[in-house]
């Protein structure tokens, strides 16, 4: 094996350690094992090889898929001569980041429903989107693994009641499920005589399950290539087939970077993306985050953050940048400069927006080598289930009492308040900025800060979260990401509560300017969300993690106005 770099790869003082883990993934046969599904490359005791064995159908899920567009796109010119004007995705974490990533990619296609996807129990959210959509002529498609997923079931049972309310008992034809075989959803879905019911092979995980019905169905729905997009991953899949050379094998190279790294301390994956290609960040971080954030260990995906030179980067950094053509000359400069200092750059190169699905494939097989190499389960996320049980205890708590309890005051300024810091380790004697300020200086080499965000998602919160995390970044030198709760709970949460302890928490929540009752529950979706949030905080000051929540007021862009300025003007 040469110790050349192949073309797109720059692996500096790596180099060796690169070769030196494809030998490893050779000499072990890593990638036989990966395709006979030998749950004991991962793991040994018998609890973890059964969820691992029950977990590995998204290895050949392409296949299945390729023989069952017809039946997708039948059922996609059936919704379309229908006269559904729009499809809205009713989903979380796996279920929903694959076709919220076709919908940013691809837009709508002529002639075809818009697809528009729900991920938030942010009740401003949802209100925004009832008022774009004509709800008698809107597919809703529930969409759970599990069946059981707090947000969709509550997704459903707030638009049930509202197309119900215009259609009565014809409101089942506004509906499809996607789900596994024996769920609660499915039996739901069949009692209330939901138009169709997609049920998914059982043993692939949600953040695996991109090319299954999960992904395949919205994108048929909106009019894409589906059997085009099936071909390009099945071709990925054979690209990175046992019997391909190692050094050839696409997965093989990738899993062996991001493992290798991780394991010498560059676990801050940084994702440079091609603007049209921006979207694919979210699904990748999911995958990465949840599949390695756990025994103390974790790769951090970084999607997002503006390119930058050198200087602003620690010796914590990788980098992959994934492209259509040729950069532009800044990302170019960027790139190059990058090299020149040192850091890993490995570039992957799409000939179009079709090889999205071949995408995700790769991405799927590296997270599984890097898991081997780190000696992880990448198919269990045994730290999400915490988050949801502090969740379900707060809203039992509001409804025996009516409220939620109120976290300790540290700061206030104005409307805008800090929580949660432990004042052995904050002196809380102190005015909101000089909080902030200190909370941040206990960033150092290695660390990352995480934007916690649960707030509505509009164009100027994410640019001035955005700027937020740049400022940050050009000032203490470390990796910055940004989530919207309770999205990031089904995608980063695992890593920060499982991962190593080097992240720095901003939780930031919001007074919500509207609230939507659940119908058939006690509580609405102001309450819900605002259960997340504290169920996740909860989950952070278990493990002693470094957090504190910041309320913005009801005036959201000028509490994120405030915290920009307190990064600028006193952290210098």
């Amino acid at each position: 094996m040469s110790s050349t770099p192949r073309p797109g790869e720059s692996y500096g003082s790596y180099q060796a350690l690169i070769e030196n883990t494809l030998k490893r993934i050779e000499r072990e046969d890593v990638i036989r094992r990966i395709w006979e599904r030998d749950a004991t490359l991962w793991k040994e005791d018998e609890a973890h090889r059964k969820i691992i064995s029950n977990s590995l159908g998204w290895l050949t899920v392409a296949r299945l898929m390729l023989e069952r567009v017809d039946e997708i796109e039948a059922f996609a010119v059936e919704v379309r001569e229908a006269g559904f004007q729009h499809v809205m995705l009713l989903g979380m974490g796996g279920s929903s980041l694959c076709p919220e990533v076709m919908r940013r990619t691809f837009g709508q296609q002529e002639n075809f429903p818009q697809l528009l996807v729900l991920d938030t129990t942010d009740p401003d959210t949802i209100s925004a989107l009832e008022t774009i959509v004509d709800l008698e002529r809107t597919l809703f498609v529930v969409a759970s693994k599990s069946g059981t997923t707090i947000e969709p079931l509550s997704f459903y049972k707030y638009f049930y009641d509202r197309v119900r309310s215009l259609k009565n008992e014809r409101a089942g034809e506004n509906f499809v499920a996607i789900t596994d075989p024996g769920t609660l959803m499915e039996q739901m879905a069949t009692e209330a005589g939901f138009r169709r019911i997609f049920l998914n092979p059982s043993d692939i995980g949600g953040r695996y399950s991109a090319l299954s019905y999960f992904g395949m169905v919205p994108a048929g729905l909106m009019g894409l290539d589906v059997r085009e997009l099936l071909k390009k991953a099945v071709a990925m899949m054979d690209a990175c087939a046992h019997a391909v050379p190692i050094a050839e094998n696409p997965g093989a190279q990738l899993g062996a970077m991001m493992g290798a790294l991780a394991l010498e301390g560059r676990d801050k994956l940084t994702l440079v993306l091609d603007e049209s290609l921006a979207s694919l960040g979210l699904w990748i971080e999911q995958l990465v985050a949840e599949s390695t954030g756990k025994e103390g260990k974790g790769i951090v995906p970084v999607a997002g953050e503006p390119l930058a030179a050198p200087d602003v980067y620690g010796d914590d950094r990788v980098f992959v940048y994934v492209h259509l053509g040729e950069p532009d000359a800044e990302t170019g400069d960027n790139l190059r400069a990058l090299e020149a200092a040192g850091h890993p750059l490995l570039q992957r190169p799409l000939s179009g927006t079709l090889d999205l699905c071949a995408e995700f494939f790769v991405w799927e097989f590296a997270t599984a080598i890097a898991g081997a190499l780190m000696a992880i389960n990448p198919f269990d996320q045994p730290n999400v289930q915490e988050s949801k049980d502090n969740t379900n205890k707060l809203l039992d708590e509001f409804k025996k009492t009516g409220a939620l309890p109120e976290q300790q005051t540290i700061a206030t300024e104005g409307d805008m308040k800090v929580y949660g810091a432990s004042q052995e380790r904050i002196d809380s004697a102190q005015p909101l900025a000089a909080v902030i300020k200190e909370h941040l200086s206990r960033a150092g080499s290695g660390d990352y800060i995480a934007l916690l965000a649960y707030i509505e998602e509009t164009e100027a919160h994410n640019e001035l979260l955005q700027a937020l995390r740049t400022r940050l970044r050009d000032k203490l030198k470390v990796a910055t990401t940004t989530g919207y709760g309770p999205r990031f709970l089904h995608s980063t949460g695992q890593l920060h509560k499982g991962g190593a302890d080097n992240g720095i928490f901003i939780q930031l929540t919001s007074q919500d300017h509207t609230d939507l009752a659940i119908p058939g529950e006690p509580y609405t979706f102001s309450i819900l969300k605002e259960a997340q949030a504290l169920g996740d905080f909860s989950s952070l000051e278990q493990r002693d993690r470094r957090a504190i929540r910041v309320h913005l007021g009801s005036d959201e862009e000028a509490g994120l106005k405030r915290l920009l300025q307190i990064v600028s003007d006193e952290m210098k």
